[in-house]
């Protein structure tokens, strides 16, 4: 089997023991499907790298929140990095504990930070004085100790196949400016409600070599030093996520091995528990978004391939330029170059362009591949379309995880008959 979990047999692309095709004819398309043999072999394999320091590995949520997924991560073991109340809930209807949550994001509301509180979270990521400031009375009026992270900017150059998913870079939002560090540490002296527990950083997504984390771990390395110096108990070193993952034919996994050796070196330099954030490295190459060509059409010299899937249902080629690797679930030696495009309307609907194809027609299903990661996350209702249902096969059976929507569901929770307010 590939890493993916994907493979052909007789020309016929599976999802581990299961031919896509029986698939699709059970659940219709479109279709997320994911190999839970892949989640758990990805998982494994970051486990392995650090094994021998003691570590934990929180999932990064926001890449793949659906609950039968989040379950898998938990029952081997695994944490989560959330960013927002929504993912919280997930997380303890998926059966993780308060314990196992590190609570990120630049923008918690005063509603999530009680709530993270009430859930007695690891660590609550801070991201601003202002959010430290928060936190300390939402702790106080709740009569507890916050435990807090602060994520540190390191203000590294970050290389990543888009501007968009570079955190660690100067002058983004993300993250405390590494100056800033050491009047802070300072500051949480005079807050009685917070116990600095933790000092981090997460540099982006997508970062295809150690370089960064080698410029950028020295300067994490330096807060935490002046977090001992003012006497708060550090306990946690957390290094983020962002091991990219390959999408297009000459791109490479990541080198884990590599950056287990840097990080490793790090956690015994500090004597501290690592936290490990991945999300896209975990999930990205276990999930296929399986979709039914709707028509061909010839137009100003070229050629299109109209599917039932468009970008309210895959969004990164239209958001990010991301290129996704598009095969025919069951082979054809005929090609052609053509551009694959959804039924949204907008321009930006579509998954490939001017790009060599299988030679498709009306009927035939297409797998766009590497798309566990960021792709049903980010879907929409754009043009009320229902979103997809999403699927999980493990060895020779599969399971719906998210039935897919219906027209109902659409305006389920909007109001024909309203109840008008006055001031």
């Amino acid at each position: 089997m590939s890493d993916s979990g994907f493979d052909r047999r007789q020309g016929v692309l599976h999802a581990e023991g299961v031919p896509l095709p029986t698939i699709a004819a059970a659940v219709g398309t479109p279709a997320y499907v994911y190999c839970a043999g892949t989640i758990r072999a990805r998982y494994e394999r970051l486990a392995h790298a650090f094994e021998g320091v003691p570590h934990r590995i929180h999932f990064a949520m926001k890449a793949n929140s659906n609950l039968a997924v989040l379950r898998l991560l938990q029952e081997l073991g695994a944490g989560v990095d959330i960013v927002s109340g929504g993912e919280l809930y997930r997380a303890r209807e998926a059966g993780f504990t308060g314990r196992d949550v590190v609570f990120s994001g630049v923008g918690k509301t005063v509603q999530e930070i009680e709530q993270a509180l009430d859930d007695r979270v690891l660590l609550i990521n801070v991201e601003s004085e202002a959010e430290l400031v928060t936190i300390d009375a939402v702790a106080a009026r709740k009569g507890v100790v916050a435990p807090i992270a602060i994520r540190v900017n390191p203000e590294v150059t970050v290389e990543t196949p888009h501007a968009y998913i570079r955190t660690g870079e100067k002058g983004q939002k993300f993250g405390i400016p590494r100056d800033d560090i050491t009047r802070l540490v300072s500051l949480i002296r005079e807050l009685p409600h917070i116990a600095l527990r933790g000092l981090g950083m997460h540099l982006g997504s997508q970062i295809g070599n150690a370089d960064p984390l080698r410029d950028a771990l020295p300067r994490l390395l330096v807060a935490v030093e002046a977090a001992r110096a003012e006497g708060h108990d550090v306990r946690y070193l957390d290094v983020g996520g962002g091991l990219s993952v390959p999408y297009e034919p000459d791109e490479r996994d990541a080198d884990v091995e590599d950056y287990a050796q840097i990080v490793r070196a790090a956690a015994t330099e500090t004597g501290l528990t690592l936290l490990l954030e991945p999300g896209r490295y975990i999930v990205a190459e276990a999930g296929t978004l399986l979709t039914q060509v709707l028509y061909r059409k010839h137009a100003a010299g070229k050629d299109f391939i109209v599917t039932d899937a468009g970008m309210s249902d895959l969004i990164r080629p239209a958001l990010y330029q991301a290129y996704h690797a598009i095969e025919a679930v069951v082979d054809t030696t005929r090609t052609i170059t053509a551009d694959v495009v959804g039924p949204i309307c907008e321009s930006g609907d579509f998954f490939a362009k001017n790009r060599e194809l299988p030679d498709v027609s009306a009927g035939e299903l297409l797998a766009i591949r590497t798309t566990g990661a960021y792709g049903y996350t980010m879907t929409s209702n754009y043009n009320s379309r229902p979103r997809a249902v999403e699927v999980l096969a493990d060895g020779s059976r599969f399971a719906i995880i998210t039935e897919r929507e219906r027209y109902e569901d659409l305006v389920r929770l909007e109001r024909a008959h309203l109840q008008w307010r006055t001031t």
